[in-house]
C-alpha cells in the first residue's frame, strides 16, 4: 500500500468564528446600548429580564464589522449565501441586531435565528462559570453548566455535539459569528446581582 496515496476527505463543515472587539468597536457598541431602542421579549426566545433593539446609524458596525465577517466565513467555510435560491445578487446586510439583560436564575432555551448568519457579543460576564460550577448542584454533576453558553450540532455520524463556552469577564469583547440555524442555549447563572449583558443580530440577505 502506498500511504501518499490515501487522501483524507472531510466534507465542508459550518463551524463558527471568534473575533475580539477592538477598543472603538465596543465604544460604539456600548452607545449603542446607551441608546436602546423598544423592548423585544416578544420576539425573542429568551426567558430573561430585557431585551431592547438596537440602532446601528450610517450602518457603521456592519460595515466595519459585520460584512467583513462574512467574507471571512466565506474564506474559511463556505458562503452559506450561495445555498439561498435565487438567480440574482442579494449583498448581506444586518437586518436586525439587540441587547439581552439576563439577571441571575434566568436562562435562554435552546434556539436558533432567522436570516443566514447570526453573532453574540459578550460585552459584560459579572460571574466565573468555573467557580460558579464549584457549587453543589454541580461539583458532582458529569455535565456542569452553569453561567456557560453552548452550541449544539450533529456530526457526519449524526452524533449530537456541543461546544462549551466557560464564561468568565476574560470573554468581554468577544464576539462569536456563526450560521443562523446553529442551535445555542444559554445556562443560568446563580448568587450574582449584576446582569450578564450581552447583544446578538441577524444578517440576511437584501430583496429576500
Amino acid at each position: 500500500m502506498n500511504l501518499k496515496e490515501v487522501k483524507a476527505i472531510a466534507p465542508s463543515p459550518c463551524g463558527w468564528l471568534e473575533y475580539k472587539l477592538n477598543n472603538q468597536e465596543m465604544d460604539y457598541v456600548w452607545r449603542c446600548i446607551k441608546n436602546k431602542k423598544e423592548k423585544s421579549n416578544q420576539y425573542l426566545a429568551g426567558n430573561i429580564t430585557a431585551s431592547y433593539a438596537l440602532m446601528d446609524r450610517g450602518d457603521w458596525f456592519g460595515v466595519n464589522v459585520v460584512l467583513p465577517l462574512c467574507n471571512v466565513y466565506a474564506e474559511k467555510f463556505e458562503d452559506l449565501g450561495d445555498k439561498v435560491p435565487t438567480t440574482m445578487n442579494h449583498p448581506y446586510y444586518m437586518n436586525t441586531w439587540w441587547v439581552n439583560y439576563q439577571k441571575q436564575n434566568e436562562f435562554n432555551p435552546i434556539h436558533n435565528h432567522g436570516g443566514v448568519y447570526s453573532f453574540v457579543i459578550w460585552m459584560k460576564i459579572p460571574y466565573d462559570s468555573r467557580k460558579q460550577n464549584q457549587k453543589d448542584i454541580a461539583r458532582h454533576s458529569s455535565a456542569p453548566s452553569i453561567g456557560d453558553f453552548q452550541f449544539l450540532f450533529s456530526d457526519t455520524l449524526g452524533k449530537h455535539r456541543d461546544h462549551t463556552y466557560r464564561l468568565s469577564p476574560h470573554y468581554e469583547g468577544t464576539m462569536l459569528f456563526f450560521p443562523a440555524e446553529l442551535n445555542h442555549l444559554v445556562y443560568p447563572f446563580f448568587d450574582c446581582d449584576e446582569d450578564r449583558i450581552s447583544v446578538s443580530g441577524n444578517i440576511s440577505m437584501k430583496g429576500l
